[in-house]
């Protein structure tokens, strides 16, 4: 179900032609994205869709989703969508975020969306975004500018510590 969140379009070439499985197989790497419970719910070049279910042990004090969690989940989803456009033989690391938050995430659902804004060989921009749906119904609660770097022939770990 899309609740009405925005999608940009497909709007680049990935320069791995096996960006698909590098990105899926990354994202099973990180142990946040499953000690959180977060899903990979969608990719294609340039950008990423993660969703996460609420859970009482992922919010803060008024019972929202934590702003930790969001920004963690929004980074992660920015991150694979410019990790989607990087070469082979590459990896990604965040090397800064800023992170706006429009309203408070409360909701049984976490949507966070991450677009490629320019790619580039070592530096990429990319946009992040987090909608939380309650009753149906979602309400944008958070957009982040991200700026990753691409790690040349430092390939990911083979399995986390």
């Amino acid at each position: 179900m899309s609740y009405g969140i925005p999608r940009g379009e497909s709007k680049f070439e990935p320069r791995d032609p096996h960006w698909n499985d590098k990105v899926r197989s990354s994202f099973t790497k990180q142990g946040v994205m499953g000690l959180i419970g977060a899903a990979l719910a969608d990719i294609w070049p340039g950008g990423c869709e993660i969703h996460l279910p609420y859970r009482s042990d992922l919010s803060q004090q008024h019972g929202f989703f934590h702003a930790g969690v969001t920004s963690t989940v929004v980074d992660s989803a920015a991150g694979y969508a410019g990790f989607s456009l990087m070469a082979p033989n590459t990896s990604v690391l965040s090397v800064e975020f800023k992170i706006n938050l429009l309203a408070p995430a409360d909701g049984e659902l976490l949507i966070a969306t991450g677009e490629v804004v320019k790619p580039g060989r070592n530096l990429v921009i990319t946009r992040g975004d987090a909608w939380v749906v309650k009753k149906g119904k979602a309400t944008h609660c958070a957009m982040m500018q991200q700026t990753l770097m691409t790690m040349h022939d430092k390939p990911e770990a083979e399995k986390t510590k």
